[in-house]
């Protein structure tokens, strides 16, 4: 039974979904993500909301997406006129598919590292000081509690003063509590997704 569950296990990791990017130079490409426990790629209605939002100032942006998971985030910021996307994903199957992704899009401005996030954070945001993010994305696996404790690691170093950080919870969860000098800027929810954009003033 139990090499049974893990050969089940086994075929489900190497499971492919699709996903398209939904605006900017890239429009129509479709990327392959893997289907791994909590990853869930955010939806292209939720994404045109966001990216509609960040319109005035995604352009030139450095961008830092923390549970990169299918790429989603990122790679619309740079389809958009980002500068440079930093994409951290812990998981092995989704980090190769990152890479696959990057190498179909030819894109030279995307660093991608095989990474649990808060342990980056906590090694090496000290370390990257000297550089800090114009955009953050935030999506964990809802059901792991990793909001927190980010948002306080990035607070200490890694932001300017006008980074915008986006947010998406379970509906039913409520909000992190954000350093006193984020500003809730947007909120909206669509299905069992609350995603909220805030600007660090």
């Amino acid at each position: 039974m139990k090499r049974h569950h893990k050969s089940t296990s086994a075929t489900k990791k190497t499971t492919q979904g699709q996903l398209r990017i939904i605006g900017g130079s890239w429009r129509g490409q479709k990327l392959s993500f893997a289907d791994v426990d909590g990853l869930r790629p955010t939806g292209d209605r939720i994404r045109e909301t966001l990216f509609n939002w960040l319109a005035p100032v995604i352009n030139g942006a450095h961008c830092l997406d923390l549970f990169a998971g299918s790429g989603a985030l990122g790679f619309e910021a740079l389809s958009r006129g980002a500068a440079s996307a930093t994409l951290i994903e812990k998981d092995q199957t989704a980090f190769t598919l990152l890479q696959q992704s990057q190498r179909q899009l030819q894109t030279t401005d995307t660093e991608i590292i095989n990474a649990d996030a808060l342990q980056w954070l906590t090694n090496n945001a000290q370390a990257m000081s000297d550089k800090t993010f114009d955009v953050v994305f935030l999506d964990p696996p809802f059901a792991k509690d990793l909001l927190q404790p980010c948002c306080d690691l990035l607070q200490q170093h890694l932001l300017t003063q006008g980074t915008y950080i986006y947010i998406e919870t379970d509906r039913q969860q409520p909000a992190p509590t954000t350093p006193a000098d984020w500003h809730l800027l947007k909120e909206k929810t669509a299905g069992q997704v609350c995603y909220r954009l805030y600007h660090r003033d």
